[in-house]
């Protein structure tokens, strides 16, 4: 619904939420499945904004000052442990300064264990919520430019190869189940890069597997006003050796 729960979204679907059990008390929270339990004031200016469940490695430094009298420089301290317990044996010296702190200040013994239960379950894993909103920020605008420009978001994609887990092939069967026109590569309009054409997309000469940098340059910048008038007379213009032939034939270029 707003922007914020892409933020959330971002730092909450990772392995130190999933472990630490955050995911589905959030999710059942902010769908009104849930009641947010009561918190003290103190409490609920740090996990307010977050259905009461701690999600950002800030939210947890700041818990640290505000439920268990940790310094700033303290809960600095503990938040490099946070990456580092697994490797170096326990946040052993944290947990007690935490539960004896809380004790001290009236927080069930119960509420303690749990606080610091999740402080493990970030582990390596604990997003900052700045470094969240900036994906968040990526992910909206991504989404924008793929609803409403889908051809040239795909364009982008091809000529940002190689890049994320989704090949080439997957790209362009995913934009063409939502509408997008591609046209086949072709010696005799295809660029270097994909392009657009009459708002379809045309696939570039550098997407042709094994075709070199050069040899593609080489079909651009010879390439005749009308276009090449037989295989001949490119192999002729550009000089190029059987094997890149071979591998345009097989891309149907």
């Amino acid at each position: 619904r707003h922007f914020y729960d892409l933020v959330i979204e971002v730092a909450l679907v990772r392995p130190g939420p999933i472990q630490g059990d955050m995911v589905h008390p959030y999710l059942r929270r902010r769908h009104g499945k849930e009641a947010i339990e009561a918190m003290r004031p103190e409490i609920a200016a740090v996990l307010g904004r977050t259905c009461g469940v701690p999600i950002f490695q800030e939210q947890v430094m700041q818990l640290a000052v505000v439920a268990a009298g940790f310094t700033p420089g303290e809960a600095d301290q503990l938040r490099r442990a946070m990456g580092a317990w697994q490797r170096k044996g326990g946040l052993g010296h944290f947990r007690d300064k935490l539960l004896s702190g809380m004790a001290a200040r009236g927080y069930p013994a119960e509420l303690a264990e749990r606080l610091y239960r999740q402080i493990e379950g970030f582990g390596d894993y604990g997003f900052p919520e700045s470094h969240a909103a900036s994906f968040a920020l990526l992910a909206y605008v991504s989404a924008w430019l793929k609803r409403h420009h889908p051809a040239v978001f795909l364009c982008a994609l091809l000529n940002s190869q190689p890049m994320g887990f989704y090949s080439p092939s997957q790209l362009v069967q995913d934009a063409r189940r939502h509408g997008v026109r591609v046209l086949p590569v072709d010696v005799q309009t295809s660029d270097i890069a994909a392009g657009l054409e009459a708002g379809a997309v045309r696939l570039g000469l550098q997407g042709i597997a094994g075709l070199s940098q050069a040899v593609a340059e080489a079909l651009v910048a010879h390439r005749p006003a009308g276009g090449y008038a037989s295989t001949a007379e490119l192999a002729a213009r550009t000089g190029l050796a059987q094997r890149d032939l071979d591998l345009l034939a097989q891309a149907g270029a």
